[in-house]
């Protein structure tokens, strides 16, 4: 299923499979794959990378980031790094890799992000995680990124106003994430469950702003947004694992 909240026994081996079946299929072109970070997306880009080893052809993806840290790319909090050492390095080369920080200020960084995508029609696929304040990519709330609503503006500079996450960041906005094909959550862990139920409450937290609404500028109506739940967090599980309507997660939807 593509679309909706999936209760799964492991997220790290629902992404695998999910992803690594689109990823598999023919298509024309690139494929362009916006990776995360944490230790929920380490663990599942381990199993991603193993299930996708001999079906996929990496050769013919181009890694991006949807937020990252303002730290060099060797360091150990970077996204960049973590994405490395748990897929990219174990799958071969890709067509092209673009780290989203260098070494510049964070502002002039985003800014040649913005213009790397500017050459993108659209996002084949956005891996997102969510934090236990409901955040997604590196779009807090409260911060002044979550509030963009132009089109224009892909990539900013943002960091926590509350100070919960270290690090300036840099980030995709919502108008950005909005040009996705697919957007994938895997949501795990018990500090994410007050979050995740929140969010079912019909509460405004970041996450729950994606995909945003037409007024974005969507460019395809076919945007669909995955969510991967292990099966004990969710707040009405009791029982087996079954799939959720798409409705249970109060995303706005496109036209």
């Amino acid at each position: 299923m593509i679309g909706g909240v999936q209760v799964v026994d492991s997220v790290a081996d629902g992404f695998a499979t999910l992803v690594s079946d689109v990823l598999a299929r023919p298509r024309r072109g690139g494929f362009s794959l916006f990776l995360s970070g944490g230790s929920t997306a380490g663990e599942a880009y381990q199993r991603l990378a193993h299930r996708s080893a001999k079906t996929v052809d990496w050769a013919s993806v181009d890694a991006y980031w949807g937020d990252e840290r303002c730290v060099p790319i060797d360091h150990d909090d970077s996204n960049h790094r973590l994405s490395h050492q748990n897929l990219l390095d174990q799958v071969g080369p890709l067509r092209s890799d673009h780290p989203m920080y260098r070494s510049g200020t964070p502002a002039d960084d985003a800014a040649d992000y913005q213009h790397q995508l500017s050459e993108l029609s659209s996002f084949d696929l956005v891996h997102l995680g969510m934090g236990p304040d409901g955040h997604c990519a590196s779009l807090f709330p409260g911060s002044d990124a979550l509030d963009i609503e132009d089109p224009g503006i892909q990539v900013v500079a943002n960091r926590d106003p509350d100070a919960n996450n270290p690090y300036d960041r840099i980030t995709l906005t919502l108008p950005a994430i909005a040009r996705a094909r697919l957007v994938v959550f895997t949501v795990a862990g018990t500090s994410k469950r007050h979050a995740f139920s929140q969010i079912i409450s019909g509460d405004d937290l970041p996450a729950a702003r994606v995909p945003a609404d037409e007024g974005y500028g969507w460019s395809t109506p076919t945007v669909r947004v995955t969510v991967l739940l292990p099966e004990h967090a969710h707040p009405a599980s009791a029982g087996p694992p079954t799939p959720v309507a798409l409705s249970a997660w109060p995303v706005r939807s496109g036209p």
